[in-house]
């Protein structure tokens, strides 16, 4: 069963088209992997999703009911949550309060965040960083802690937006694998990444796009032999 389902998904911003006639369902439980490249249309896609931007035509389905035009708070109370490629987390905050603050979604009290948010630290690896304060992290924890937030939420669809971009080769292979626990828990993820690695390990389908179109969609392995996925995006290492 689609979790998700854009349906010709189109955005306009004054005489730009960024996104044009987008469609693509995610399915409950698979890692879904949106790729092409840069000014594409995908953080926009992501955008249009949580309802940052309005679309211009077209409509949204999470779990068979529209949230085109829903407020972005009741999106993520939903089950909808998100990263942003640009990690700004409450500087001054320890990183125990920084994931505890999403946990107020679900929590009634301090307590209780707390209690949420300690075992989504166990979860993602950051129970020994709970008490720094979060402008004190290296980009690789503090990508961990980006994540960390929107678990916190409690989401059916985790919405990943270039995660892994800056870090290191060991911090790459603990991303993939703490991308695949989380999916290992349940939670549904569509991932926007560059670094072909990840994409092409974690994905059970790949949706590409360029210009805002649809230039392809289906399997790591068929995308990525693709004509115009090769001569959009990838380059001829991939020919």
């Amino acid at each position: 069963m689609a979790i998700l389902e854009l349906i010709g998904v189109t955005k306009d911003f004054g005489g730009l088209r960024a996104v044009d006639n987008v469609s693509f369902k995610v399915e409950e439980g698979e890692i879904f992997g949106l790729i092409g490249p840069n000014g594409a249309g995908k953080t926009t896609i992501f955008n249009l999703i949580h309802n940052v931007y309005p679309l211009t035509s077209g409509d949204i389905m999470f779990n068979g009911h529209s949230i085109k035009g829903m407020k972005t708070h009741k999106i993520c109370r939903l089950g909808i949550a998100r990263t942003f490629q640009v990690v700004k987390p409450l500087s001054r905050l320890t990183v125990l309060d920084n994931v505890a603050a999403s946990a107020f979604l679900r929590a009634g009290n301090v307590k209780d965040a707390k209690a949420l948010a300690k075992d989504v630290l166990d979860f993602t690896g950051l129970s020994s960083v709970a008490h720094m304060l979060a402008k004190g992290l290296p980009i690789g924890l503090r990508k961990r802690l980006e994540i960390a937030r929107a678990l916190a939420t409690q989401p059916k669809l985790l919405l990943l937006d270039e995660t892994s971009a800056g870090l290191n080769p060991s911090e790459l292979e603990e991303a993939i694998g703490l991308i695949k626990k989380i999916r290992d828990k349940g939670i549904t993820i569509l991932i926007i990444e560059h670094i072909m690695k990840v994409i092409m390990t974690i994905s059970d389908r790949i949706h590409a796009i360029n210009f805002g179109v649809t230039i392809a969609e289906g399997p790591p392995e068929a995308v990525a032999k693709d004509p115009k996925v090769i001569e959009a995006y990838l380059g001829e290492a991939y020919a």
